[in-house]
């Protein structure tokens, strides 16, 4: 997982492998440092991620709770059907932003 301060307060957190329960908390800490750190816009890249698993969903719901809060926003990169799939079956399609690609993250407007 790496993180990357990108111009207009925009951080972009690209994750790769596996998001589960073991490794879950190094992404919730990584989401809670861009707050802490006065993020505009949180993106969270998940082009590079093979498997999600719910603890995943939940640490990005808070994490986007959390930008609310900050009167910022989160967004999240996800092309592959494989993972889009889960965010449609629990219906997170319909709360958190989902692009395709980086570019499309950083112009996305609410």
């Amino acid at each position: 997982m790496t993180s990357a301060q990108l111009p207009g307060g925009v951080t972009l957190i690209t994750v790769r492998g596996e998001v589960d329960v073991f490794t879950s908390p190094a992404l919730e800490a990584r989401l809670a440092d861009a707050v802490d750190d006065g993020a505009v816009r949180v993106v969270v890249d998940l082009s590079p991620v093979d498997f999600l698993d719910s603890t995943a969903l939940g640490v990005l719901v808070g994490g986007w709770k959390r930008m609310r809060a900050a009167d910022g926003d989160l967004v999240v990169v996800c092309a592959a059907e494989r993972l889009l799939r889960l965010f449609r079956i629990t219906r997170l399609d319909e709360v958190l932003p989902l692009v395709p690609d980086v570019p499309s993250a950083r112009s996305w407007r609410p």
